[in-house]
């Protein structure tokens, strides 16, 4: 019986292993960073590295996807990145622009909100043509 309950719990509610509260904060904190404000909170560079950890391998892992669906003749074209060598900062920008316009205590996913966040920041300029 207690292993019942133990299942409930977990299907309850929504849990994440990174909130978007935390994403917001991290990525304003990281923002912060590449704008050079000084912090003397140990726990600000933290925060920051862990948004821009996120964000990264965010990208990094779409970027294998639509690698791999390439393979079998599927373009995802979600979101297209720029070579740039500011990228890292410009894919945190759009988070925080992103994020910023969310109500607190959103139900997306943190993932969902990085989606929405690359797709409106960088779309491709290649038009997906539909198989007739």
């Amino acid at each position: 019986m207690k292993y019942l309950w133990l299942i409930a719990a977990l299907f309850a509610g929504q849990a994440y292993a990174y909130s978007p509260d935390e994403l917001r904060g991290d990525c304003q904190a990281a923002e912060e960073m590449y704008a050079k404000q000084k912090s003397s909170d140990p726990y600000h560079s933290i925060r920051s590295a862990r948004c821009i950890a996120y964000v990264a391998g965010f990208a990094d892992s779409y970027a294998i996807s639509d690698y791999l669906a390439e393979k079998i003749g599927v373009k995802l074209n979600a979101f297209c990145l720029p070579n740039d060598p500011d990228l890292s900062m410009r894919l945190v920008r759009a988070v925080v622009i992103h994020v910023e316009r969310v109500p607190p205590n959103t139900t997306m996913s943190t993932a969902t909100l990085v989606a929405g966040a690359l797709a409106k920041a960088f779309p491709c300029s290649e038009a997906l043509e539909s198989k007739k």
